[in-house]
């Protein structure tokens, strides 16, 4: 086999370098334009796990970095005159020329050949010629570039300019510095790569980061290499005391994720950042890197033939660094948006911080670090043994008892086309409320049988319906004491008249439709669903009354919270839209205009619901889709709905048209819910794949949140709550368990996994 290496970096190098262990046989040739000392940065940050697969792939090289690693435990903050301290990391770094010496002299003893100061051909020619091609060039690809018809790179620029510098001494932890100027924030990253000692006071790296506006405010657009770390020496005191900063053929740069759709071509490969990048905050280019050559070398060892170990190295590699590139945009987004957690209190910014990505969680920092957590725990004034999410919280005259919410889940279970709540919605709603839920909301309940999503929908419309719910209400107020239970009054708008979700969602009915209604004749579903009717003034204040009798019959039932539902492009979250409101009369237009009837709605409720009763709203805080909601008008929706007296927003995401491209991850949608509560301060439910007891936990102290809403956790569980209580050990008044089930308060007896071993085996 001949195997061209495109692109000298670590993964390239090390890639070469198993290729060629593996099979010496192999003709590997490595191309890098650059000489043997030219890099760019200072320091690489390994993790333990990367290490672990490097030594079992390759002791020598092991051998080799082991020897040269600075360790350390410690992550330090510093901002506003506080430094905190959280231990129990582990890092291990050393210096990126010396990562690469140590690739090279290994690639020398195996015989692969290494030519540098040279362009590589054009990647078809290397191709024509070898068996494999890897292409290991960077997030500059050439290759990439030359078959980007069948690769289909994705590139995203955002919005941050950073610079790599060095500091002549070596720190003692990971150091992050807020530097909070009158142009704007600024933020530091650095941590050490060479030891002190006899050699020298080692050295570290330092990386600076701004906003795009705020780097050009400040002036550093117009400095070159040297009055850049001339200035940034000057904005950090606490971590550089006054040492200078150098740096290393450095530039001002935006960060640029690349995403490809396929990741080889024939006999060329995709490897490290020509195949993916995440941002240097979570420390993974490098790791990635290596660990994208461990498994190609791997798959190309097991698989029969090229294209199969092509195909293997891809699929095993894809969904590691998705979930990577998840937990990097969360962490740079979070750095992007600093400024809106600046005045947060000094211990829960840090843990916001150092929680930013979700991939560090309050479970396993209380784990590294107890003393940490319990200090962020008292600052903000959680009790000593408590969990975050067993806090109460209180809404207007309503305080529950937990952070805990039953997301608002359509049924589609009423007993007929009446829309009436039967059995199944006090077995469904009163089962959720035992469970220990703070707040059990219902499914949407609409306000007509015109703004009903499908014949099985649940309403309140009537007074039959009305004394339906009520029943519902009176069983959880007195079999379930403490827990609220909350309504969702909604109108299905351009969504309506389809079939339940099981037998085709969002599809129209077959036969038995009723006319539908929008803000504007545009159809969910070009060509499937029906057109409908664009609503005149005088129809839009009939649906306000309804929605405004809807809320009385609910309080009269005995709900303890009114939701309005503004979201997933139903009627009001389409007056939202942009991409739904098409009206030229004062409903359509500019945000403000686009607010009006969902505002008027809101109002009227507000006016007949109880005044001691909280009122929240829901909303999709973005369309994930061109065209839609901005990011500011999502802001400026919740603020307005803040100043109109909501108690809290519900922010979800989505739903609004059918050709949406969601972002889909654990916990993918709370940072919108972060957005709007840091930077409008109105509080919020956070909605989205949060799944675990861990994330509400971790959201919660971090400030991201006040309540955490979860829907399928609490259909695989109704009791999801108290397990949680059960599982951290908690028994308090924030999650009681019934009476009648206090004795299955503790996880039922397994059989033992952890018998003593026979000292014999014979």
């Amino acid at each position: 086999m001949r195997v061209a290496v495109v692109g000298g970096g670590p993964g390239g190098l090390y890639a070469a370098a198993l290729l060629k262990r593996l099979d010496p046989s192999r003709s590997v040739t490595v191309h890098e334009r650059n000489a043997p000392d030219d890099t760019f940065g200072f320091g690489v940050v390994l993790s333990d796990e990367t290490l672990g697969g490097i030594e079992h792939a390759d002791p020598a090289v092991y051998a080799a970095l082991q020897r040269e690693f600075v360790r350390w435990d410690d992550i330090d903050i510093v901002h506003r005159g506080h430094t905190l301290t959280s231990g129990g990391h582990g890092f291990a770094a050393l210096g990126r020329r010396r990562l690469l010496a140590v690739l090279h002299e290994r690639c020398r003893e195996l015989g692969v050949e290494l030519r540098f100061c040279s362009e590589a051909p054009a990647a078809a020619e290397l191709a024509a010629t070898h068996d494999l091609v890897v292409a290991a060039d960077g997030v500059h690809s050439a290759t990439r570039d030359a078959f980007a018809d069948v690769f289909r790179p994705q590139v995203t620029t955002h919005r941050c300019r950073y610079i790599w510098l060095a500091a002549d001494f070596a720190l003692d932890a990971f150091r992050f510095e807020i530097a909070e100027t009158e142009l704007g924030v600024l933020q530091l990253h650095a941590y050490p790569y060479e030891r002190a000692g006899e050699s020298g006071p080692g050295a570290s790296t330092v990386i600076v980061e701004a906003r795009e506006e705020v780097w050009r405010a400040a002036g550093l657009d117009r400095l070159d290499e040297r009055a850049s770390a001339e200035q940034c020496a000057k904005l950090f005191p606490e971590t550089l005391g006054g040492s200078p900063l150098r740096g290393n053929n450095s530039q001002w740069i935006a960060f640029r994720t690349v995403v490809n759709e396929r990741w080889s071509h024939g006999n060329v490969v995709l490897l490290g950042d020509a195949a993916h990048t995440a941002h240097f905050s979570i420390g993974s280019g490098t790791k990635l890197a290596v660990e994208d050559a461990l498994a190609l070398a791997a798959c190309i060892e097991e698989q029969s033939g090229l294209p199969a170990a092509l195909a293997a190295y891809e699929e095993e590699r894809r969904p590691v660094v998705l979930s990577t590139q998840r937990a990097a945009r969360g962490s740079l987004e979070w750095f992007e948006d600093l400024a809106t957690y600046t005045a947060q209190p000094p211990r829960q910014f840090a843990f916001n911080l150092l929680t930013r990505s979700r991939r560090v969680t309050h479970d396993n920092l209380r784990l590294r670090d107890p003393g940490f957590v319990a200090g962020v725990e008292a600052e903000a004034g959680v009790p000593e043994g408590t969990p975050p999410m067993f806090t109460p919280f209180r809404l207007r005259g309503l305080t529950l008892r937990n952070r805990v919410v039953v997301s608002a889940m359509d049924m589609y279970s009423s007993e007929d086309e009446a829309g009436t709540p039967g059995d199944f919605h006090l077995v469904h709603l009163g089962a959720r409320a035992l469970g220990g839920a703070g707040l059990v909301m219902t499914e949407m309940v609409c306000v007509s049988p015109g703004g009903r999503i499908t014949p099985r929908c649940t309403g309140l419309w009537t007074a039959e319906q009305e004394a339906a719910w009520r029943r519902v209400t009176g069983f959880v107020h007195a079999q379930s004491p403490g827990t609220a239970i909350g309504v969702q009054l909604g109108h299905s708008g351009r969504k309506g008249s389809t079939k339940v979700m099981w037998e085709g969602i969002d599809e129209p009915l077959p036969e038995g439709n009723w006319p539908l209604v929008a803000p504007s004749p545009l159809p969910y579903r070009e060509g499937v669903n029906q057109v409908p009717q664009a609503l005149t003034v005088a129809e839009l204040a009939a649906i306000r009354e309804e929605f405004t009798e809807a809320a009385r019959r609910a309080a009269r039932a005995g709900f303890d919270l009114l939701e309005l539902h503004c979201a997933h492009g139903y009627l009001l979250s389409s007056f939202l839209s942009p991409l739904t409101n098409r009206r030229t009369d004062a409903y359509g237009g500019g945000i403000d205009a686009r607010l009006r009837f969902p505002l008027e709605v809101f109002d009227a409720v507000r006016e007949v619901w109880p005044r001691e009763r909280p009122m929240t709203v829901r909303v999709s805080a973005t369309d994930w889709a061109e065209g839609g909601i901005t990011p500011g008008e999502a802001l400026h929706v919740a603020a307005a709905f803040g100043e109109h007296g909501a108690d809290a927003v519900d922010v979800s995401t989505g739903q609004v048209v059918a050709d949406e491209r969601p972002d889909y991850g654990r916990s993918y949608q709370t940072p919108y819910a972060d957005r709007i509560r840091n930077s409008v301060g109105v509080p919020v439910i956070a909605v989205g794949a949060i799944s675990s007891w861990d994330d509400v936990n971790s959201l919660l102290l971090a400030g991201r949140a006040d309540l955490c809403a979860l829907g399928r956790p609490h259909l695989y569980d109704p009791h999801w709550t108290l397990h949680a209580a059960a599982d951290q050990g908690y028994q308090g008044p924030g999650a009681p368990w019934p009476l009648p089930y206090r004795a299955g308060s503790r996880k039922p007896p397994t059989g033992r996994t952890d018998a003593p071993k026979p000292r014999l085996t014979l």
